[in-house]
């Protein structure tokens, strides 16, 4: 298999994760960004939205970083990121799905403006952000108060989803700027206990570090 990613993209993340928790072979392909290397032509022929992260098994490509994951399900079902039961299946679907819907909007909202300073800091648009992604951090702090991981006794496919945006959440509000920011979140030992042994379970996962990105 061939995996085509961008460092600290939070999608690619998702799918490296799987890769290295199925402990599949793959060749990895790190693209710039800056050099706008995932427009080339090859890319867009695999990939016409021009997207990070895709995945060519043979013949076969598939993009979109959700799609891949169940991809990789399906095709290499042990261990299974999905669940063993439907109801298992549709439970961390759910989770993923109300994630995409309510908060990966904002987390993303948040460091854009960290990272580029395109918005305000004390916008109401980010401060409305922060009071979400504040609200939903709870909601998963209550999940991970009861369970070693996000959807019930095993890591799954939720965990590999929520993980890279709140470590990407994490990165951008130690920058420059955001101090004022963080105090509403950090130091997630304190604010965010479960949520917290939670992020320290997945980095001492076997092959995590493979994962990080390497511009960290």
């Amino acid at each position: 298999m061939d995996l085509y990613w961008a460092s600290g993209s939070p999608y690619s993340w998702r799918v490296l994760l799987a890769l290295e928790h199925k402990r599949l072979g793959y060749v990895s392909h790190l693209l710039q960004l800056s050099k706008q290397e995932h427009k080339s032509p090859q890319m867009l022929a695999m990939n016409p939205r021009g997207r990070l992260p895709v995945l060519k098994n043979g013949d076969y490509v598939v993009f979109e970083s959700l799609a891949i994951l169940y991809y990789l399900d399906l095709k290499y079902p042990e261990p299974p990121i999905f669940g063993r039961t439907s109801e298992e299946a549709a439970v961390i679907m759910r989770v993923i799905c109300e994630f995409a819907a309510y908060t990966e909007e904002h987390i993303g909202r948040i460091c854009d403006a960290l990272f580029s300073g395109r918005m305000p800091l004390h916008s109401d648009a980010i401060t409305e952000s922060m009071h979400t992604v504040g609200r939903e951090a709870r909601t998963i702090e209550l999940r991970l108060s009861q369970s070693e991981w996000i959807v019930g006794d095993s890591y799954s496919a939720a965990d590999m989803v929520i993980f890279p945006s709140i470590q990407l959440l994490r990165r951008a509000l130690a920058r420059p700027g955001g101090a004022d920011l963080a105090r509403r979140f950090l130091p997630i030992e304190a604010n965010y206990p479960a949520l917290g042994r939670w992020l320290d379970r997945i980095e001492a996962l076997p092959g995590y570090t493979k994962t990080r990105p390497p511009h960290w």
